[in-house]
């Protein structure tokens, strides 16, 4: 069975319990995640096929790592392990007016240490049929991004599909080469681009605004400039406040432009990993629907993420699929 590639950092995340701030609290509880490795066990909880690469710590915590991951029946065979810790991250979740607050321990991580060489591509793509990246990974340390060239240039000669969510966080670029260069070069290798206006903005140097028409002229712009991109999805995101939230997508396929109607969040459990569910929603949309159902289905599982605590989606096919048939109420299933 072909697989879904993710390459990037498994991290470990900290928070008080509830909506404390950690000076309100001793206790405390902890989950697993990190970009890719969320897109991928949503995937493999919407049925599919998932192979996740990365380097982690070679102690009880990254053993600890893998046991979650394959609890989801993701493919670990190509991790690799370091004598580093696990990168964490401490967030405290905010409510109404109060924001979410984080703060990344990661510049030391296990991830931060991998080499090309530690990665065999060949045998890591066997199988890969998508392969899925973000603007995560390439930010970390030079090594990753050297790492995910490799994989982007062999999965482009195997014909695979590449999905690019070219994610940009300045304060992550720490090691010498300019953020556009970088994501300019990976786009390259892509042939799906999941993001909006922001990130086609920062990489083409253009000032496009949010609306629709801006939205389809931006996307036009991308492709003329990365002849390889197919699609561009969208999420947009309206925040009431911290606790209500609406989500809706987008795209633009080169064909045809689609919009979803707004879907209303009033209770956020919890934000963490939304922008994940949806891309993983996007990549297994577009290979069960037509794109518009795609979008559909993507901003359904962002919708549906915010109702669990933790980084990762637990919801499967059908809990999605029931919120694009309209059951948004919550009531009970006996």
């Amino acid at each position: 069975m072909s697989q879904i590639i993710t390459f990037g950092e498994v991290l470990m995340r900290i928070s008080p319990l509830g909506n404390r701030k950690f000076v309100q609290s001793n206790a405390i509880e902890y989950y697993f995640g990190g970009t890719e490795v969320n897109v991928g066990i949503s995937i493999a909880n919407f049925g599919g096929n998932v192979k996740h690469i990365s380097c982690i710590s070679d102690d009880f915590i990254g053993d600890t790592a893998l046991s979650y991951l394959n609890k989801f029946d993701i493919d670990t065979s190509s991790i690799v392990r370091s004598s580093r810790p696990l990168g964490v991250y401490f967030l405290e979740v905010g409510a109404v007016m109060r924001p979410s607050s984080i703060s990344y321990n990661r510049s030391h991580s296990s991830f931060s240490e991998i080499l090309p060489s530690m990665i065999h591509w060949e045998k890591a793509l066997e199988k890969g049929k998508w392969f899925h990246w973000t603007g995560i990974t390439p930010a970390l340390c030079k090594g990753s991004k050297d790492a995910l060239v490799d994989g982007l240039k062999l999965a482009r000669e195997k014909g695979m599909i590449v999905s690019a969510d070219p994610t940009y966080r300045s304060g992550l670029w720490k090691y010498g080469e300019a953020p556009k260069e970088v994501l300019s070069e990976l786009i390259q290798y892509s042939t799906i681009f999941i993001g909006g206006v922001n990130e086609i903005n920062e990489l083409l140097g253009t000032n496009y605004s949010f609306s629709n028409d801006d939205f389809i002229a931006a996307s036009k712009d991308l492709m003329q400039e990365f002849p390889s991109i197919e699609k561009v999805f969208d999420k947009i995101r309206t925040s009431i406040n911290s606790s209500w939230h609406k989500i809706k997508a987008r795209m633009w396929n080169g064909k045809e432009f689609r919009e979803t109607e707004d879907l209303d969040i009033t209770h956020v459990v919890d934000r963490i990993g939304t922008g994940d569910a949806f891309a993983a929603g996007i990549i297994h949309g577009c290979q069960r629907f037509d794109d518009f159902k795609a979008i559909q289905y993507g901003a359904a599982a962002c919708a549906i993420k915010h109702t669990y605590l933790g980084d990762v989606n637990y919801a499967n096919e059908k809990d999605v699929l029931s919120i694009l048939e309209g059951n948004v109420t919550g009531r009970l299933n006996r």
